[in-house]
């Protein structure tokens, strides 16, 4: 068996058994985002080769991953984790071991099932204060000082404003996130309403050509139906 790690994003329809081929380095580190049942048959697959598998899903986007800035949440062989967690601690400011396959993948989407959540209802108060005669940007202002604050209000708020929507996190991402989210929820008989309206406003906006665009391009989904209800 070699030193050598492998970390590999996967996309979720890919073949499992072309992994197969990459496993000579004995050790699988996965960091993408699927559902958890699809990360605990990944790691069946792998771990019934006698190879070790830790999933490794990060919580953070574009500019965290170029600022060493992402979460790191980890679940799967203990001996794979301690073994990777310099590497970890490179490319992210924080890890969490989460325990069995799985947990990693289902702390993920509840992560981006509340951030997602959240841009929704963010959107809407910037569109009302607008509505009722208030100046968004120092909506913005306000909320950046107040208990609510997040540093996505501060980073996305003023772009928003502007009907700008540079990049970090394509929306369509969001919106898998959001419906995989919700499958887990079901899974268990957990109802989630306020996911499960947002995760229909980021349908709304990627029927708009918005898939590719940063998911606070959701405000777009709301001034939709705004002027539809005007009609």
């Amino acid at each position: 068996k070699t030193s050598y790690f492998l970390l590999l994003v996967r996309h979720r329809y890919v073949d499992v058994s072309i992994i197969f081929v990459l496993l000579v380095c004995r050790r699988y580190v996965d960091v993408s985002t699927v559902d958890d049942a699809t990360s605990k048959l990944i790691g069946k697959r792998i771990t019934s080769t006698g190879a070790s598998f830790l999933e490794a899903p990060v919580s953070g986007s574009k500019k965290p991953a170029e600022d060493g800035l992402l979460i790191f949440l980890t679940a799967g062989d203990e001996s794979l984790y301690k073994r990777v967690a310099p590497l970890l601690d490179v490319m992210g400011k924080s890890r969490f071991y989460l325990g069995d396959v799985g947990n990693g993948a289902a702390m993920k989407l509840v992560v981006n099932m509340v951030m997602g959540s959240m841009m929704v209802s963010f959107a809407e108060g910037l569109l009302l204060s607008e509505k009722v005669g208030l100046d968004p940007n120092t909506v913005v202002e306000v909320i950046s000082q107040g208990a609510i604050n997040a540093p996505m209000f501060s980073l996305k708020g003023p772009s928003m404003v502007k009907a700008a929507y540079p990049t970090a996190f394509p929306l369509k991402h969001q919106q898998k996130d959001l419906r995989l989210a919700l499958a887990l929820a079901e899974s268990v008989s957990q109802p989630i309403p306020t996911a499960a309206a947002a995760n229909e406003l980021y349908k709304v906006a990627k029927s708009l050509g918005l898939a590719d665009q940063d998911f606070s391009a959701v405000i777009e989904a709301l001034k939709a139906e705004m002027q539809s209800s005007q009609h």
